[in-house]
């Protein structure tokens, strides 16, 4: 194989990719010539401390009259199928034609032509490949790409000077940094700062979404007083916060400097050890120390370190490339430096791996002569940074106990201000309960309870009368479709059970022959914005095989029975309870005044340690409906598209949930990922996340699917549960169809019943344990072993003596009264062995265990 000078080096899941082109040569046969492109894949052995190739691979390509290049390689994403590939663009030149083909090399070393394109100009300036695979490239000052998809050559509308970076930025798709004229907008709503600050410098730094075509200002990635200066640029870090984008940087320019920006502020600076810098990177250590690597035009190389400051920590001349990756499978990245070398011919014949801490492999190191004195080194290397660690734990918890106690602070500050204003409306002031565990629980109450009793406080406090403490937030109803709901939002310490809490509708007018009960559908919907989880759970049908009703306890009774064990409900969200009935029959009365009544299970502690359930029913207020209302759309649901959001109120929200049928389903694939799907909903279905909600998306699809919801969750690239919310079943074979069509034919759809089998797996755990703690707690509580003592035995009054077995027997009332005692003890062992138990108790125990039963059986259910 006789190879050219060209090479091309690329990582690639820890391997390194060598790419290198033969020379031209004739093939017996044949009147043109070839020339083979070969890939090497090279893995670091450990034990040799020396790169070695696993396996090799080979494209033939005709090479008369032509000339054939490598331009530049990466890895992309191919939208096919989701995954990482490396891939080359090659360039092709026959006289005047230029030809340009992009390759894709899979994992058998095979070589898969993505595209190509013909261009009557040769790439010199700012080539990139990105997510596809797609190409951009600079000509004349204007901006050109292509992508595998569309296969043809676009422009973007501007021009610029330069092409700084190229990436993905959160919500925008592929972004291109470039810079160009400072271009002053007519408008006079724009940042005056911003107007003069580009106008004194004549340059600006901006992006360009590909796929959506939209410009992004550049002041959100660094000053505009920068770009004059500015030669390469890498975004570390993007997110999105309330609309808002966040982003990190770091950022090489012409005047040697390596400068880092956070929200486009600069925030540290450093001066590079050579001229001419052309590109930077970044890696991260196994300490979490982020790492930049700048490459220079005269072929040397330095890292900067990024901890208080940014500082040189090393410099290489001479060097070929350098790459990242986990090449000695540790776990986390190291730098691979290939230097030149002329002496040698062998690939990765002189190099060296570190990640500035305690790897470091070279190639010019005889390891096996100086293993010793290098095993003594790390070791003494390995417990200096031991010692360190163990130094910045204990600092890093002394800081978290003091922000603790900083916290704690705060907690008895407030709820002073509470029991302060409390004592003035002359309310009577309730601790919350985790406040008043007691020091058996290790934890004492933030109160003097024993110094200062609560019949010690002022006559005034003492005499104030008790207001019950809310439990309702907002009464609220909504029309959705024929559907009318009602909703009721619960305070957080209103203490219920979740699942045993339901909603009743009665009409408040009398109307002869007609029951005033409305008959509807209770629903709880628990939406917790901070983390944007969403838990629906209604009325479930029993199973088939148990019919019994019982009066089951919830979920949040097993909390309380086991507080060590994770749950599955978050705490701290705002519960709503919801009521749905039909609108239609309501419509005949013109004008309709219902009440609202909760019913719900209160907790109370019992004797045995188990949980008792009380049945409560409490008002909540009034709804008013009349036809005049719906018809002016005084009720109605309003989702509004506002940017990247659909902007609908809290209530409209859960009503449309409350009004939807849900269904679940799990998509598994074998060898793509899931990526379509999420293409799907946001393309296709025109889906927009709630600003409420972000995990919960609305369609805006217009005809019979709009205003269904989706939730999409990826468990891994090749699995995801898509639960979908829709109005009836037309809608979701619609919804099914349309993604059947842009999955790939290897996925497979499964329904599921309710909920994710992982959920269900631990509520079904929690439901076993308490079912086996219910009867061990029921056959062995104090009150069984009260009922179980029975008066077997002498009688009372009677006295046997205990005088000893001689001296009886010497008499004939000895030998009676011995007689007697042996009788009255063998009655006793045969009563012992049967016992009995009180009627009302076993009933009692039966029906809790019968309870537990019941409930491990819906869980059972649910997940078959």
């Amino acid at each position: 194989m006789l190879l050219g000078e060209e090479e091309q080096f690329l990582s690639y899941n820890g391997e390194v990719l060598v790419f290198q082109l033969s020379k031209p040569k004739h093939v017996e046969g044949a009147a043109d010539k070839t020339m083979n492109l070969w890939v090497r894949r090279m893995a670091f052995n450990r034990e040799t401390k020396l790169f070695v190739q696993k396996s090799s691979g080979a494209l033939s390509m005709r090479a008369s009259h032509s000339k054939i290049e490598m331009i530049c390689c990466n890895c992309t994403t191919d939208s096919r199928t989701g995954v990482i590939l490396p891939c080359i663009l090659m360039k092709n030149k026959k006289r005047n034609n230029i030809k340009y083909l992009l390759l894709l090399l899979h994992s058998s070393n095979q070589f898969e032509e993505s595209f190509h394109f013909k261009l009557d100009y040769e790439l010199k300036e700012d080539i990139r490949l990105f997510a596809g695979p797609s190409v951009l490239w600079r000509h004349a000052n204007k901006l050109f790409y292509i992508s595998s998809n569309t296969c043809v050559v676009q422009s973007a509308p501007f021009q610029l000077f330069s092409v700084v970076w190229t990436g993905e930025i959160a919500g925008e798709g592929t972004v291109v940094l470039g810079i160009r004229t400072a271009c002053l907008p007519e408008s006079e709503d724009t940042d005056e700062f911003s107007i003069s600050d580009r106008a004194i410098w004549g340059s600006e730094l901006f992006g360009y979404a590909i796929q959506t075509q939209k410009m992004l200002t550049g002041t959100c990635f660094m000053p505009h007083a920068y770009s004059r200066v500015v030669s390469s640029v890498y975004v570390c870090k993007n997110e999105r916060l309330k609309k808002q984008l966040q982003i990190s940087l770091v950022a090489i320019t012409h005047k040697n400097q390596l400068i880092w920006f956070q929200n486009g502020l600069p925030k540290g600076v450093c001066e590079l050890p050579f001229k001419k810098p052309c590109s930077v990177k970044t890696a991260v250590t196994r300490s979490n120390d982020l790492l930049f690597i700048v490459t220079f035009a005269s072929g040397n190389s330095c890292v900067v370190q990024k901890r208080d400051s940014l500082q040189v920590t090393s410099k290489w001349q001479k060097v070929k490339s350098v790459l990242v990756d986990d090449f000695i499978g540790s776990g986390s990245e190291q730098l691979l430096v290939l230097f030149k070398d002329d002496s040698n011919t062998e690939v990765l014949s002189a190099f060296k791996i570190t990640d500035l801490e305690e790897i470091d492999y070279a190639s010019d190191i005889n390891y096996k002569r100086d293993v010793p004195a290098a095993e003594g080194l790390q070791e003494n290397g390995l417990l200096t940074v031991k010692a360190l660690e163990t130094r910045l734990q204990a600092g890093f918890t002394s800081v978290r106990e003091l922000q603790q106690h900083l916290e704690l602070k705060k907690k008895v500050i407030l709820e002073s201000c509470r029991a302060l204003i409390n004592l003035v409306e002359e309310r009577t002031h309730i601790l919350p309960k985790a406040k008043e565990v007691n020091a058996e629980g290790g934890l004492v109450s933030l109160w003097d309870d024993v110094e200062n009793p609560p019949h010690s406080l002022s006559k005034e406090t003492s005499l104030a009368p008790k207001v019950p403490e809310p439990f309702t937030e907002k009464l609220w109803q909504r029309v959705v479709g024929d559907n009318l709901v009602v909703g009721v939002k619960l305070t957080e310490s209103f203490s219920l059970s979740l699942n045993d809490v339901s909603l009743s509708l009665v009409m408040d007018q009398d109307f002869p022959s007609i029951s005033p009960i409305i008959k509807c559908q209770s629903k709880i919907i628990k939406l917790n914005k901070a983390i944007s989880a969403l838990a629906v759970s209604s009325c479930q049908i029993e199973p088939p095989p148990k019919k019994m009703k019982l009066d089951l306890h919830s979920k949040n009774d097993l909390k309380v029975e086991f507080p060590k064990r994770p749950s599955g409900v978050q705490q701290g969200g705002a519960k709503t309870v919801i009521a749905v009935t039909s609108l239609s029959p309501l419509l005949a009365f013109h004008r309709v005044c219902c009440v609202v009544l909760l019913h719900a299970k209160k907790k109370k502690h019992g004797n045995d340690g188990l949980q008792e359930s009380k049945m409560i029913t409490v008002l909540c207020g009034k709804i008013l409906l009349s036809l005049e209302d719906i018809s002016n759309g005084r009720f109605s649901v309003k989702m509004l598209k506002d940017d990247s959001y659909c902007t609908g109120a809290m209530e409209d929200i859960l009503a449309v949930l409350a009004a939807s049928v849900r269904f679940s389903f799990q998509i598994m694939s074998s060898d793509c990922t899931l990526t379509p799907v999420n293409s799907w909903l946001l393309g296709e279905m025109e889906c927009t996340p709630f600003q409420e909600c972000h995990d919960n998306i609305f369609c805006h699809k217009a005809g019979n699917v709009y205003g269904t919801v989706f939730n999409w969750s990826l468990k891994n690239p090749f699995e995801g549960v898509l639960t979908i919310f829709c109005r009836n079943l037309t809608v979701l074979f619609q919804c099914l169809h349309s993604l059947t069509r842009v999955l790939p034919p290897s996925c497979d759809v499964k329904l599921l019943r309710s909920g994710r089998k992982s959920v269900l797996t631990e509520e079904l755990a929690l439901a076993l344990e308490k079912e086996m703690l219910t009867s061990k707690t029921s056959f062995f509580s104090k009150e069984s072993k009260a009922e179980n003592s029975l008066t077997w035995g002498n009688e009372a009054g009677k006295k046997i003596c205990n005088a000893p077995l001689v001296s009886l027997l010497d008499t004939v009332e000895g030998v009676q009264q011995f007689r007697k005692k042996f009788q009255n003890e063998r009655e006793q062992s045969v009563l012992s062995m049967n016992q009995t138990m009180n009627g009302a108790l076993y009933q009692k125990i039966a029906l809790k265990i019968a309870e537990a039963q019941l409930s491990s059986d819906m869980i059972v259910w649910r997940l078959s």
